[in-house]
């Protein structure tokens, strides 16, 4: 009974190998790429699960002649493992100069084929414990040692060719590859002692063993370029059928144990069900951990790098500080040798080239910008939006001048992979990475972390970018905006010295208009001194003159006196009004001013039918000022209100305040004239504007007095009603702040 479950278990164990070879066979020939290498690996699938099989189905047939006729008709195309196994590693390495060799051995398989059908090959068979075995002949043992010699030849073509490779990637396939096919090699090998009729497990049965080797190469380095999702429903598969070798193993030991102790309690079988479930279910998730540690994880923390990686490319703000932490990273949690960067410049488009760590060229790769260039070009070419090995570029690189010595750079670098900066207007450079410490190849799942690394830092860049524009742009504008504030310092310098061009001309022309209407009012008192002088000067030249004749003459000499002080008094108003001294400051009493500024127009006054009232405040402190520029604002507002009273005459009051509590005297200067338009008010302080008729103003004397008024640190205010008149407000402060 332990014979028969023992045979039951090879028998099984033959048919996972079965059932994983037809998998590797049938996912290598339709969804891996269709290049003579993948053809050639799924023949050798094909062949090593129909020898599994063949196993299988002789041992399960009860009669000796059919199981015969099996084994022959299996042995057809087996016997063309010898020339498939050469083809493949042919294929494998890219070698198409020794057809010889395989011609040579599709002859040799032919021959044997030959012998199938006779009892020179296979005479009947052995019935071992493990299953039922051919008994080999004498031509069998001729085709185990031609066998042997093309796998030697398979063993040596590739370990000469591991030696010759100078880097990693091709190191490592020729090893995966190398290390299936010996291992395959030496578990057949062991398949003619029971043919020979010893007592020995065939163990070549167990060659989906090696395939497994070469399984793991191909599925975690990519062996042969099959993709992702191949991959992982291939590695899933394989832990299906792990599982269901388990599974069937512990099914078959509960029942031998049921079967031996006698129990037939339905019960007992249905909590050894259970047990079974329940011992399964979490090693099949401990299986899975582990075989996408194997095969889908590296030797670092993916989610931490990424994490960290991501954190600190959002503070950047400078693309130097990317590039370096993006090449840093890498390098530092990678291990590898060395890396690349090839980057494009915005503005110029000029190549750039970065490197870090150990460097194999003893010269700058950036001495021949040429070759950098074209190795751009090369990868713009292609529109490359995925991370890829160099020999996978190698093979999707469109035909080009260029493409040869990009490849011959990319070799002299180092570089076995490349991860494209892709950003929306298209390339904007590339990461050329070196080879590990480790010497691993690059999983497929250390390019998805490195393309999402990529990724990131196409965005840190684009950032960095916008932020340095931003930076350039505010230098810019900085520069720009001292220049412009130097011209506007240098057009306000010149509007300060206009002002005060236009101020002194608006004086002088002011005091010129005075003067010519004073002229009259100066002539009076001095005509009447004049002539009272001179008679008097003749009453004293007559003797002995009366006491009333002196009497009148005293009287003649103090009228004089007091003409001719009015008329020094008028001459000193005008010297007050008149002194070109704007930045000189002195205590000012704004009701002096007032008067000299009245003094000054009192010929003007007489002229028409005005009646002017003063409203002074009792008390009103003196102020910080300049009395010629305070006076000229006060003959300026009282000439404009006379000028526009109506010609029958009106009233103009001047009136004067002190604001405690902001400290400021205030003068307010009213009249009953025609008063101004609305849509004047506005414009009214605006250099030029004037309501008057050509030729009689200016349009200068409220702006100016507006400006000598800011001068002092006050400001001048206008509220005005037409038909009802206008009053101007100003307001001084008594510290004489000055604007």
């Amino acid at each position: 009974m332990f014979l028969s479950g023992l045979k039951a278990f090879f028998l099984v164990s033959s048919l996972l190998g079965f059932l994983i070879l037809v998998s590797l066979g049938l996912i290598s020939l339709f969804l891996g790429r269709k290049n003579p290498t993948n053809y050639f690996f799924a023949g050798v699938c094909f062949l090593g699960a129909l020898f599994n099989g063949n196993f299988v189905l002789v041992s399960l047939l009860d009669s000796p002649r059919i199981a015969l006729l099996v084994y022959r008709l299996v042995y057809c195309p087996f016997v063309f493992t010898l020339p498939l196994y050469i083809r493949f590693t042919h294929a494998f390495l890219g070698i198409n100069t020794r057809r010889v060799v395989e011609r040579i051995a599709f002859s040799v398989s032919a021959v044997f084929i030959a012998f199938l059908p006779f009892d020179l090959f296979f005479n009947g068979f052995y019935e071992h414990g493990f299953g039922r075995v051919a008994r080999g002949g004498p031509v069998f043992l001729l085709f185990a040692v031609a066998a042997i010699v093309s796998v030697l030849y398979c063993l040596a073509t590739l370990v000469y060719s591991g030696k010759r490779a100078v880097d990693n990637q091709k190191k490592n396939r020729i090893k995966y590859v190398t290390g299936g096919l010996g291992f395959g090699a030496l578990l057949l090998s062991f398949n003619v002692f029971p043919v020979m009729g010893f007592q020995v497990y065939p163990f070549g049965h167990f060659n989906f063993v090696p395939a497994i080797i070469l399984a793991f190469g191909v599925l975690k380095y990519d062996l042969l370029d099959m993709g992702v999702l191949i991959r992982r429903g291939t590695t899933y598969f394989i832990l299906t059928g792990v599982l269901v070798v388990i599974y069937l193993a512990l099914l078959y030991f509960m029942s031998y144990f049921l079967m031996v102790s006698g129990y037939r309690n339905s019960m007992l079988a249905l909590i050894l069900a259970i047990t079974i479930v329940v011992l399964v279910d979490p090693l099949k998730g401990r299986i899975k951990k582990w075989l996408d540690h194997v095969f889908f994880m590296g030797r670092y923390d993916y989610r931490e790098i990424l994490k960290e990686t991501s954190r600190r490319l959002n503070r950047m703000r400078k693309t130097t500080e990317v590039r370096d932490l993006l090449l840093d990273s890498i390098l530092h949690h990678i291990r590898l040798r060395s890396i690349y960067l090839l980057m494009k410049e915005g503005s110029s488009g000029e190549i750039r080239f970065f490197e870090k760590g150990d460097l194999r060229l003893p010269s700058h790769p950036e001495k021949n910008p040429e070759n950098v260039r074209r190795l751009f070009s090369c990868l713009e070419r292609m529109s490359a939006t995925a991370a890829m090995s160099r020999t996978s570029l190698e093979r999707v690189l469109p035909d080009h001048p260029d493409k040869k010595g990009t490849m011959a750079l990319m070799h002299a670098l180092g570089v076995v992979a490349v991860v494209p900066l892709v950003a929306k207007e298209g390339l904007m450079g590339a990461i050329l990475l070196g080879e590990k410490f480790s010497g691993e190849l690059f999983v497929h799942e250390d390019l998805e972390v490195l393309m999402t690394m990529a990724n990131q830092a196409v965005t840190a860049f684009e950032n960095a970018l916008f932020f340095e524009r931003l930076e350039v742009l505010n230098q810019n504008l900085e520069s720009r905006v001292a220049e412009r504030t130097a011209a506007l310092r240098e057009a306000l310098a010149e509007k300060e010295r206009t002002e005060a061009q236009l101020i002194r001309s608006e004086s002088l022309a002011a005091i010129g208009q005075l003067v010519a209407g004073t002229a009259h009012e100066l002539n009076n008192p001095l005509s009447s001194a004049s002539s009272l002088i001179q008679s008097t000067l003749e009453s004293v030249m007559i003797p002995y003159e009366s006491k009333a004749n002196r009497e009148v003459m005293i009287e003649d000499l103090t009228f004089s006196l007091k003409e001719l002080r009015r008329a020094g008094h008028i001459v000193r108003s005008l010297l007050d009004l008149s002194r070109q001294t704007d930045n000189y400051r002195e205590r000012v009493r704004i009701h002096d001013v007032i008067d000299d500024a009245l003094r000054v127009l009192q010929n003007i006054c007489k002229s028409f039918p005005v009646y002017i009232e003063k409203r002074y405040a009792e008390f009103l402190p003196e102020m910080d000022g300049n009395f010629s520029a305070l006076g000229q604002v006060m003959v300026n507002l009282i000439r404009n209100a006379i000028q526009s009273l109506p010609k029958k005459g009106g009233r103009i009051f001047l009136s004067t305040w002190y604001d405690e509590e902001a400290g400021d005297v205030i003068v307010s200067c009213a009249d009953t004239g025609h008063g101004i338009p609305e849509r004047s008010l506005r414009d009214i302080f605006k250099p030029f504007f004037t309501t008057k008729e050509v030729g009689e103003g200016t349009g200068l004397g409220l702006y100016l007095s507006h400006e000598l008024i800011r001068r002092h640190g006050g400001n001048i205010s206008v509220e005005s009603r037409v038909g009802e008149g206008s009053s101007f407000t100003i307001r001084l402060p008594t510290t004489g702040r000055e604007k």
